[in-house]
């Protein structure tokens, strides 16, 4: 169910996005090529971390951007931060990981 919704909400985004594909960026934003790229990253992220049974997506917060992913949020153990990260690094077109992952003490 919840992976149902996490497709179809990353499908709305970047039809949505697509959308605005004649924008121009910025200085220091991200093209539309480059952000449905970050997107799609991020979604192959979230989707990896998801199917692992080692780590809870439920309290990870995924941002891409430019092929850097950010790892934000609360785990457990500091075997569930490692593990966050290895998954993030595995996907294809990451370039960098920023594990700014917190374990909390119960």
């Amino acid at each position: 169910m919840m992976t149902k919704r996490f497709f179809t909400a990353l499908c709305v985004g970047a039809l949505l996005f697509a959308s605005l594909g004649g924008c121009a960026s910025k200085s220091g934003q991200e093209s539309t090529g480059e952000y449905l790229d970050s997107t799609v990253i991020s979604g192959k992220v979230r989707a990896n971390i998801l199917a692992d049974k080692e780590v809870s997506i439920f309290k990870i917060d995924v941002t891409t951007y430019k092929g850097v992913v950010q790892l934000s949020g609360f785990v457990k153990t500091t075997k569930e931060k490692t593990r966050a990260e290895a998954i993030a690094k595995e996907v294809e077109g990451v370039k960098k990981v920023i594990n700014n992952i917190v374990v909390k003490a119960d």
